[in-house]
């Protein structure tokens, strides 16, 4: 067996990319001048067990072939899912704090689900009716 494997049935599993799946660099810790930000292609595995990489990536913006370990490199679509969450949350807060509005604010800051007071509290029978009377007036 060879020391990189480029078999595209290597890729199927749990947290594996795919040959040539699009990645994008977000760190560089073996400190090889790797381009932060810019996107590559994995083009093969490096499943040598002495080897601190993971992957071997093609950068075509600098024509070149880097060895990268796993946590240097990140799919695209989970880089684009986190900033949208992190753009959604930052947008809230905004809201919440122009709105003074400070239980969302809470609750945004502390990651909570939001709560429904009508959901918490079993009405009786009679408070039933009532609030269906009085909508119904409305």
């Amino acid at each position: 067996m060879s020391r990189v494997q480029t078999h595209a049935a290597e890729g199927e599993g749990n947290g594996v990319l795919k040959l040539g799946q699009k990645i994008i660099i977000v760190g560089d810790r073996f400190e090889q001048n790797l381009p932060i930000g810019e996107y590559g292609y994995v083009i093969a595995y490096d499943r040598n067990a002495d080897s601190a990489f993971d992957y071997i990536i093609r950068v075509p913006k600098l024509n070149r072939q880097f060895y990268v370990p796993a946590g240097d490199i990140e799919r695209e679509d989970v880089l684009l899912q986190r900033e949208a969450r992190r753009v959604e949350r930052e947008a809230l807060i905004d809201y919440a704090l122009a709105t003074h509005n400070e239980e969302m604010f809470r609750q945004i800051m502390n990651e909570e689900e939001p709560r429904d007071p009508a959901k918490n509290e079993v009405m009786s029978r009679e408070e039933f009716i009532r609030q269906v009377n009085l909508k119904a007036w409305i």
